[in-house]
């Protein structure tokens, strides 16, 4: 279902909502509780956000079905039943339908609008929005509920206007069906999305070929049907599942490691290895507890899974090019289903371009070291321009008309993730500084969710209309930010944690590590009255 709203300027709201994904849904639910007028504007023509656009062959959750889900409604956690341990991307849009049909949010979404731009009108103290179609909009509290990867990075590959056959990029997938049989397919990158794509595009094609350029490491999925007795029983005990979670790094309910690497002996550390590798997702690097923060430790857990690697894919020299070199987890591990062993298909091929980049798009494929290859199709896996990327694309500017993108040229700034000094009554959800893509986002989206509307609760309630970050308090939450990072192996890597996948964006590590540790000092600011924030 689509709003129809013709471009006119819409009467003031409370607040205005950007982005119709588990964030923007949840945050109009949660506005509307507390009687303040909202309004979501989503670019899509339909809720979901990152299941509506990600809609590659094989997109799946990397959490697991019974966690990446709402926690705030016990009766909607008891009544949705998932299919499989981990959801594939049309389970979780229908997931994200069937929230917005039962607390009805649609009648309060717009579609099919994108921001254009978003000034701060300090006299009114008013936020003054502008849609691509022309719409204006007043709102006391803009509040972008964007996501973290929801801009897709599209590198300038010479030539790419000239290549004639089809091509795909993994984060605007089409909303048709795709049929790659008979064709001859290109995919260049070997990120999260392409892991779970390769394997169910290689069974298409006439042949695939992969282009990397930095290999990743990857952890089977196990995925599997979810039994009804063991949905039942996690639904009978789900507090205690949620609660335990909240006191993990990453807000998953894994095995919470007790002991350092090498305060065991070797064979007591592959059995811990093998342990983890057995039960399949993300756990991996959870095994001990120093292999985020020690190097030594960090290279034994990668000597392990090297040796998986290599024992999965039949032909060395392939193996060899799949094996990553660099440090376990500072890169987000990605998790598979048969993704190495797709490698030992005859109809499969890899080509490393980690030394000779592509160096152009031909009207029958592309080329690389001076050899022409030739495809029907280009898919395109080049990943996201995260955390910041759909923020700057729109043109936001605060107090004395300062744009976003100025204040932000030398690396995202912020308070706890959610506020930014010199834009008053703006809100991000998961914004840089918190530890948002580090973590369960559903968890990480709800405790902000409430956060940020707490806050709105608490300047009503003080008769305030402004809410603004406090330069102060903002320089030292980035100083904790980035203490906290340079105290793990996390920086070590040209990762997207740092936006060191798009050219030119300035290298700053975005997320707060440690999900228990941000909830305790967030908690503790609220109680504190909001320091940090000027509540005028």
């Amino acid at each position: 279902m689509t709003t129809s709203h013709d471009a006119t300027t819409i009467p003031p709201l409370d607040a205005l909502i950007v982005g119709a994904g588990f964030a923007g849904l949840y945050m109009l639910h949660r506005l509307r509780g507390m009687g303040i007028s909202a309004r979501v504007y989503e670019r899509g023509t339909g809720v979901g956000g990152t299941w509506y656009w990600n809609r590659y062959p094989g997109a799946r959750c990397d959490v697991e079905s019974m966690q990446y889900s709402y926690q705030f409604d016990d009766a909607l956690q008891q009544e949705w039943v998932w299919t499989e341990r981990y959801a594939a991307q049309p389970e979780i849009l229908s997931y994200a339908n069937h929230v917005a049909d039962r607390y009805d949010l649609r009648r309060d979404i717009v579609f099919n609008r994108s921001i254009a731009s978003a000034y701060y009108d300090e006299t009114a103290k008013l936020w003054r929005i502008t849609t691509d179609k022309g719409d204006t909009i007043a709102a006391r509290y803009c509040i972008m509920a964007t996501g973290c990867l929801s801009s897709t990075n599209e590198p300038p590959f010479p030539g790419r206007d000239t290549f004639t056959g089809e091509t795909y990029h993994t984060g605007r997938w089409p909303h048709h069906a795709v049929d790659f049989n008979g064709k001859r397919v290109c995919i260049i990158g070997t990120g999260s999305s392409a892991i779970q794509s390769i394997p169910v595009i290689a069974k298409d094609a006439t042949h695939l070929t992969v282009f990397q350029r930095t290999a990743n490491f990857s952890m089977p999925a196990h995925n599997r049907t979810l039994e009804q007795n063991e949905q039942a029983a996690i639904k009978a005990d789900y507090k205690a599942l949620r609660t335990r979670a909240k006191k993990t790094r990453n807000g998953i309910d894994f095995p919470i490691p007790t002991k350092k690497a090498f305060e065991v002996s070797a064979e007591e550390r592959t059995r811990a290895f093998e342990g983890r590798w057995a039960l399949g997702g993300l756990s991996f690097t959870g095994t001990f507890t120093d292999i985020l923060l020690d190097k030594q430790a960090n290279d034994d857990a990668g000597v392990f899974l090297r040796s998986k690697i290599r024992a999965l894919v039949k032909d060395p020299a392939t193996a060899d090019i799949l094996t990553p070199r660099g440090v376990v987890g500072c890169k987000r591990p990605c998790i598979d289903t048969g993704y190495y062993e797709t490698f030992n298909r005859d109809n499969v091929s890899l080509v490393d371009i980690s030394k000779s980049p592509i160096e152009t798009l031909t009207p029958t494929g592309l080329r690389v070291g001076g050899t022409d290859y030739a495809f029907d199709a280009i898919v395109f896996a080049t990943g996201f321009d995260a955390m910041t990327g759909t923020l700057l694309r729109m043109d936001i500017r605060g107090r004395n008309g300062v744009a976003l993108k100025d204040a932000w040229a030398e690396g995202p700034r912020t308070y706890l993730g959610v506020a930014v000094s010199g834009f008053p009554n703006l809100f991000l959800i998961t914004g840089p500084g918190s530890p948002s893509v580090l973590t369960n986002m559903l968890p990480s989206i709800e405790q902000h969710v409430e956060w940020i509307s707490d806050c709105m609760a608490f300047a009503r309630d003080k008769r305030a209309t402004e809410i603004e970050a406090e330069a102060t308090a903002q320089a030292t939450w980035g100083g904790i930010v980035n203490e906290i990072a340079d105290g793990t192996l996390f920086p070590t890597c040209n990762s997207w944690y740092l936006g060191a996948n798009v050219p030119g964006k300035p290298r700053v590590f975005m997320p707060y590590i440690g999900f228990p540790s941000y909830l305790e000092r967030v908690t503790a600011i609220a109680a504190n009255g909001y320091e940090g924030l000027a509540v005028r």
